[in-house]
């Protein structure tokens, strides 16, 4: 096998406060959306997927197979797992948590962020691949498991649910 496929990488996400759906105004480049939440760094991510549901159509007369047609496209929530998000200063940023209680809380309207998943190669820190997604909402946050032995901060684990996803050419 070849070692460069066995590479390790590290994962850096970015949130940026999503234009006015009113004005009807989504940017394609979550770069150059609003104000930014925040940058993070997690040891996993998951959920960069898409499902595309089938319907199966029953052509009449036809009785050697079905004709499918392509049905809405489902977005899996995306789980970054073991991070933390922090301000330019290297402090912890708590707008996340913010953001959170400010859903919660009923605050409306409520914020929308789009994001960005950059992977980088853990040795150089090139960008190897690149998501993007719009328009998303804190699904769920578990916090770290406290252990004073460890002094752990980081947000355990986050769900983020979104309305689009896309893989962006390097």
């Amino acid at each position: 096998m070849d070692p460069q496929l066995l590479r390790s990488f590290k994962f850096r996400v970015t949130l940026r406060r999503s234009a006015d759906v009113v004005s009807g105004s989504i940017p394609t480049d979550p770069a150059s959306s609003g104000a930014p939440l925040g940058d993070g760094g997690f040891q996993e991510c998951s959920g960069l997927e898409v499902e595309m549901d089938v319907q199966d159509y029953q052509e009449g007369g036809r009785n050697d197979g079905v004709i499918r047609r392509a049905g809405r496209a489902k977005y899996s929530p995306l789980i970054l797992k073991r991070g933390m998000f922090f301000s330019d200063g290297g402090s912890v940023n708590d707008s996340l948590w913010n953001w959170i209680q400010d859903v919660v809380s009923g605050v409306r309207p409520i914020a929308r962020y789009d994001g960005i998943v950059q992977v980088m190669d853990r040795n150089t820190d090139d960008i190897v691949a690149t998501w993007t997604f719009d328009r998303s909402l804190p699904q769920k946050i578990r916090g770290p498991e406290l252990n004073a032995r460890t002094g752990e901060v980081a947000i355990e684990e986050l769900h983020i649910a979104h309305e689009g996803l896309r893989l962006v050419a390097p």
